[in-house]
C-alpha cells in the first residue's frame, strides 16, 4: 500500500531551538495518528512544515508516493491537506463566510458558501453563524470556525492540532463519529492532542515526540494513560489533591449583574449573581459564547458599563472602575486570548510583565526597572518550566502551552486577593496542566479567590470547591462540587437547571 504521507529526517533550526531533529513518520490512508508530545516538543512546527507554512531545513516530504516541496498552504490545499492550527488563522475584521472564502476560488458566491456552512457546521454539531463577525467571537467558536473551514475542503490529509479544547463531550463524540468516518473514506487524519483518553479511544498509531526528536511509536489502544505519560513526559504528572476547606470573607460578588450586548452578536447577561470567598475556588462550566467572555470582560474591567454596585470587591462596589484599579487593589486576569489579549506577540517575555506588574519594583519615577522586569520573567520561567530562550525572548516565539505557562506565572506571582481565569490548560500538556492546576490549589489555600471558566469539566471537578454554570447569558444556582455529576452539569449547560428554570424545564420535559 503506498503511504498517503512519509516525512523522512525533517530538522528545523531556530536560533535558540532545535525545533525537529530528525524526524520521521509514516501515515497510511485512512489512518487516524496522534502525534504526542509536551509543550515545545516540536508537534506544532512539524505539523506547519506538512502544511506548508514553515520550510524545513532538511529531510524530505513525500505525498502519495512522490516527494514534493510544499511552498505555501495554498499549495497543500491543493494536494489535498488541511489544518485546524491551534493559534487561529483568521481576520477579525472579516465575517465567517468571509475568511473561510479567502482559501477558495475567488468566484465563490458568499451567500452560496453561507449555506455549505451551516450546513457542515449542523452536521457536525458545530454551532456557528457564518454572518457574524470574527472579531465578535469567543476562542471556542473560533475553533469551530477553522474546523468547519477544514471539513469543506473534503481533504486528503487532515492535520487537528487541539481540535476539542473548546467542545463539549457531546460535540466530542459526534467529532469523533465525523473522523471516524473520514477515516473509513480514505481520509487521513493527524491528531494533536494532550488529552490521552482521546488518543486512546480514537487514534491507531501514536508517535511520540520528545525535545524535538522522535522517542517512540505505539498502538495507543494497548497502551494505559499513565503509560503514554511516562512515554510522553518520562513521568506520570503529579496527582492533584483537592481538600475540602471552609472559606473567608466574601472577596468578589455580582449582585444581579445585566449588561446589554457590546455588540450585535454579543450575548446579553442577565440577573447574574454569585460570590466567591477567600480560600475558594468557583468553577464555571458551559459551552463557549453562552457569556462567559462577556462576564470576563465586566469582572476584569475591560467592559466598564455594568451598574457600580453591580459588581464587589472586597465590598466595594467596582462596576465602573477601570482595570487598572482593579489590579491595583488585588484583581488578577488570564484571558482565553493569548496572543494579542494575555501577551503582545513582538513584545520580549520581560516587556509583558508590564502588562500587569506595574509596582514600585518594576515602575519607579515614571521609569521601567528592566533589571527587575528581566529577574521577574526568569522566575517565572524557572518555576513554571517554560521552554523559551530567556527573558528576551519574544512572546510570539513560544508553543502555545509554553505562553499559557507564562502568563499563568505572571499572574499567579502577583499573589493577588482575586485571580480571574479563562481555559487555565487550553492546549498545555498532562505534566503542565497539572502543574499549573496545583498552583491555582496552592494560592486557594494562601486564601486568594478564584473564578476558573473551563470547557473542561474533568478539570472543574478536580478543582473547584463550588460550580455554577453559564447558559444564554444567565448563571445557575451554585452546588458543592463534592454534589454535582457530570451528568447534571450537562443538562445545566442547556440552561435548564432548578427553580429559576422552572417552567422552561417543564416545557423541556413536555416536548
Amino acid at each position: 500500500m503506498t503511504l498517503r504521507l512519509e516525512l523522512q529526517k525533517i530538522t528545523k533550526k531556530y536560533p535558540a531551538v532545535i525545533a525537529n531533529d530528525g524526524v520521521s513518520i509514516s501515515v497510511e490512508p485512512g489512518e487516524i495518528h496522534a502525534v504526542l508530545g509536551e509543550n515545545g516538543a516540536g508537534k506544532s512546527t512539524l505539523m506547519k512544515i506538512i502544511y506548508g507554512a514553515v520550510e524545513p531545513d532538511a529531510g524530505t516530504v513525500i505525498w502519495n508516493g512522490e516527494p514534493v516541496q510544499i511552498a505555501n498552504p495554498a499549495a497543500a490545499r491543493h494536494l489535498g491537506i488541511a489544518m485546524v492550527f491551534q493559534h487561529f488563522s483568521l481576520f477579525d475584521t472579516l465575517t465567517v463566510a468571509e475568511n473561510i472564502a479567502l482559501g477558495l476560488p475567488p468566484d465563490t458566491k458568499i451567500a452560496e458558501l453561507e449555506q455549505r456552512i451551516a450546513d457542515t457546521a449542523r452536521q457536525y454539531g458545530l454551532e456557528l453563524e457564518p454572518a457574524r463577525h470574527v472579531h465578535t467571537l469567543s476562542v471556542g467558536e473560533c475553533q469551530r470556525v477553522e474546523i468547519v473551514r477544514a471539513l469543506l475542503a473534503k481533504p486528503q490529509l487532515l492535520i487537528l492540532d487541539e481540535p476539542t479544547s473548546v467542545l463539549t463531550p457531546q460535540a466530542v463524540g459526534r467529532l469523533f463519529d465525523t473522523l471516524r468516518k473520514l477515516a473509513s473514506e480514505g481520509c487521513s487524519i493527524l491528531y494533536i492532542s494532550h488529552k490521552l483518553d482521546e488518543i486512546r479511544a480514537l487514534c491507531h498509531t501514536c508517535t511520540v515526540m520528545r525535545g524535538g526528536k522522535v522517542t517512540g511509536v505505539c498502538d495507543p489502544r494497548e497502551e494505559t494513560e499513565a503509560s503514554l505519560s511516562r512515554l510522553m513526559i518520562g513521568s506520570e504528572p503529579a496527582a492533584t489533591s483537592l481538600s475540602e476547606r471552609t472559606p473567608g470573607a466574601e472577596i468578589l460578588a455580582a449582585r444581579n449583574l445585566s449588561l446589554g450586548k457590546s455588540h450585535p452578536f454579543a450575548v446579553e447577561l442577565r440577573g447574574i449573581d454569585f460570590e466567591v470567598r477567600a480560600g475558594e475556588i468557583l468553577g464555571v462550566a458551559g459551552v463557549s459564547g453562552n457569556g462567559q467572555q462577556e462576564l470576563l470582560a465586566a469582572l476584569s474591567g475591560e467592559d466598564p458599563r455594568a451598574a457600580n454596585d453591580s459588581i464587589l470587591l472586597g465590598g466595594q462596589p467596582m462596576g465602573r472602575r477601570s482595570a487598572a484599579w482593579r489590579r491595583a487593589h488585588g484583581l488578577a486576569f488570564v484571558p482565553e486570548e493569548r496572543l494579542g489579549r494575555g501577551a503582545v506577540p513582538e513584545m520580549s517575555l520581560a516587556q509583558n510583565i508590564l502588562l500587569s506588574h506595574q509596582t514600585g519594583a518594576t515602575v519607579g519615577f515614571g521609569m521601567v526597572r528592566t533589571g527587575e522586569i528581566a529577574r521577574t520573567a526568569q522566575d517565572i520561567i524557572e518555576r513554571f518550566h517554560v521552554k523559551a530562550g530567556g527573558a528576551d525572548a519574544l512572546a510570539a516565539s513560544l508553543s502555545g502551552g509554553n505562553l499559557q505557562k507564562y502568563i499563568v506565572g505572571r499572574e499567579v506571582s502577583r499573589r493577588p486577593k482575586v485571580l480571574l481565569v479563562a481555559q487555565p490548560t487550553w492546549g498545555v500538556d498532562v505534566g503542565a496542566a497539572a502543574q499549573i492546576r496545583g498552583e491555582l490549589l496552592a494560592l486557594r489555600d494562601q486564601g486568594c479567590a478564584l473564578l476558573v471558566i473551563s470547557e473542561e469539566l474533568d478539570e472543574l471537578f478536580q478543582i473547584s470547591d463550588r460550580l455554577v454554570v453559564m447558559a444564554k447569558g444567565k448563571l445557575s444556582p451554585s452546588i458543592k462540587t463534592s454534589e454535582a455529576s457530570l451528568d447534571q452539569v450537562g443538562r445545566w449547560m442547556s440552561g435548564l437547571w432548578p427553580q429559576t428554570n422552572a417552567s422552561e424545564e417543564a416545557r423541556h420535559a413536555q416536548a
